[in-house]
């Protein structure tokens, strides 16, 4: 092996770059809004996504204690609207979409493979402007008034007779879009062109594939949704019959194009988490990933069967018998790659060297809560089970165990887990540990009565209930406060480590992988001279029983 060939084992590997020229040597303003530093723009991506999340949390903290009784008599159910449709806008497109892509992907991706940076450094940071220019509509019209459609924004209600600021909020959505749009772009250019000498295909992490998957469905489907909102705007403005049935529109024709692309937009939020999960488990079981040829092209699976799913958000909006039978079996099919991941996970556990660090606890509260959200999703895709189930509390918890249990849990193990290399600090692993456990038992408290309460017919969106609901309700704010504890804990006790945080070694995890090759936090060019890759991703040394006994 060269001396620049990654090695097995991190203390064996080259060290390049020095701690005195990291990324983070230049405090000024302009530096940071002007930087090109693929690293740096994933710190902008994260303290921008924080902001939203913190409002849109709110929102969630409001509507939970309006539930708390069953008369509506904290908030008039306009106001109820209005916050569930900032919930939900704020959510989905302002934190879990660009979560782990536009932070952890910005992040690490050209260190993964060997780069300096991404493709197109300058669109990279005009992606994360455009971003801001989005949410800075959409807070517009949070803050003239708000909207009340729900983050659906289904017609003819939301573009002829809501009284409240659809167009601004649907503007926001549009302008930001083409920023994830050009994340995307720059992710599949950066991944085709941009490969360190060695690195083929099936020697990526399956972090990158993941992305790489994530990165296709961004291009594809996005420009769908932007079409979407426009014409819907359009209609809204000038009164143009597309999907008003009193002016010739066709209203089952915007929930064709809305979930045409929202549900492969679900993929976009749990992809990138799945990646997270297999590079997490690796390393904290110290074997390679079993099957990880299934694991990469399962994330091409999903990305692909995900495209042709989206009718089954439409079982009740009078779709034929036919069309429902067919999305029926699509969506059973969708299942088979999600599990093929679920079974590989579970197989490079066994028999593994395995330690219960942060990212690992977090990994594991991802494998057992979507795996619930996804067995949940195939109730649902069965025709006769989902007529009595749709828009009750049942969808709100299978989704939620899906995109919370699963998207926010997979970035809570990715962000520990590339912590020290982001901030060159170590945060307090015994605290870490413990907001995993709080977010995993609030998060069962929240949403687990949910199932329930949608088995029972409770509808979603409603502010007030018969009284039989309200011991599920008051178990659902309970746990929704618990879990945000559990949310505030990593906030304090990151901000905390970078100050007074133990100095991160250049691979604390003894992980493989190029991005632990660098110092950290690293250096501005991530690396002083390319490496040459000359193995697999996770060549981790196997361990006899003596081994796993003494482990």
């Amino acid at each position: 092996m060269n001396a620049t060939e990654t090695a097995p084992c991190a203390d064996v590997a080259p060290e390049y770059g020095h701690e005195s020229e990291n990324y983070l040597h230049q405090h000024t303003i302009k530096s940071w809004l002007l930087t090109t530093d693929h690293k740096r723009i994933g710190i902008l991506y994260l303290l921008s996504i924080i902001f939203f999340f913190a409002i849109a949390a709110f929102a969630a903290a409001i509507m939970r204690l309006e539930l708390l009784t069953p008369a509506g008599d904290l908030v008039h159910s306009d106001t109820y609207n209005k916050l569930f449709t900032i919930h939900g806008v704020l959510m989905v497109w302002f934190f879990l979409i660009p979560s782990i892509p536009a932070v952890l992907g910005n992040f690490v991706i050209p260190m993964m493979i060997g780069a300096r940076d991404v493709a197109f450094p300058k669109l990279n940071l005009l992606s994360w402007y455009l971003f801001m220019m989005g949410g800075a509509c959409a807070l517009y019209s949070i803050l003239v008034g708000g909207v009340d459609t729900g983050w659906t924004f289904y017609t003819p209600y939301s573009s002829t007779y809501s009284n409240s600021h659809v167009v601004s909020m649907a503007a926001g959505i549009f302008i930001a879009g083409f920023g994830s749009i050009l994340t995307g772009l720059n992710f599949i250019v950066t991944v085709h062109t941009m490969r360190a000498p060695g690195l083929t295909w099936f020697r990526l992490p399956l972090f990158i594939w993941s992305l790489y998957a994530t990165s296709l469905i961004l291009v594809l489907a996005t420009p769908i949704l932007a079409i979407t909102l426009g014409l819907m705007a359009v209609e809204r403005l000038w009164g143009i019959g597309i999907f008003n049935p009193h002016v010739g529109g066709d209203p089952v024709l915007f929930q064709h194009l809305f979930w045409f692309y929202s549900h492969p937009a679900v993929y976009i939020m749990i992809l990138p988490g799945m990646g997270v999960v297999s590079e997490v488990i690796t390393c904290f079981s110290r074997k390679q990933m079993f099957g990880y040829a299934y694991v990469a092209f399962a994330s091409l699976a999903i990305a692909f069967i995900g495209f042709l799913v989206w009718g089954h958000h439409m079982f009740v909006a009078g779709q034929s018998v036919y069309a429902g039978l067919f999305f029926s079996l699509l969506s059973f099919l969708v299942a088979i790659p999600s599990g093929i991941k679920v079974f590989n996970w579970t197989a490079t556990l066994y028999k593994g060297s395995i330690s219960f660090e942060t990212p690992m606890l977090y990994s594991l509260a991802f494998i057992g809560l979507f795996s619930l959200g996804g067995l949940t999703g195939l109730f649902l895709a069965t025709l006769s089970v989902d007529v009595h189930l749709t828009d009750t509390y049942f969808i709100v918890a299978h989704f939620h165990y899906i995109m919370v249990g699963g998207m926010v849990t997979g970035f809570m193990a990715g962000l520990h887990y590339w912590w020290p290399k982001i901030s060159g600090r170590m945060y307090p692993e015994k605290a870490g540990q413990l907001a995993a456990l709080v977010t995993f038992i609030g998060f069962n408290l929240t949403f687990f009565p949910q199932f329930v309460l949608g088995y029972l017919g409770m509808p979603r969106r409603y502010h007030a209930y018969p009284p039989e609901f309200q011991i599920y309700n008051v178990l659902s704010t309970a746990g929704a406060s618990v879990l945000g504890v559990g949310y505030l804990l990593p906030v304090i006790y990151l901000i905390w480590s970078l100050k007074h945080g133990k100095i991160a070694e250049r691979n604390p995890w003894k992980a493989t992988g190029l991005e632990w090759k660098t110092s950290s936090p690293p250096p501005v060019h991530n690396f002083e001279e390319t490496p040459v890759v000359g193995e697999g991703p996770y060549n981790y040394p196997r361990l006899d029983h003596e081994d796993l006994e003494h482990a």
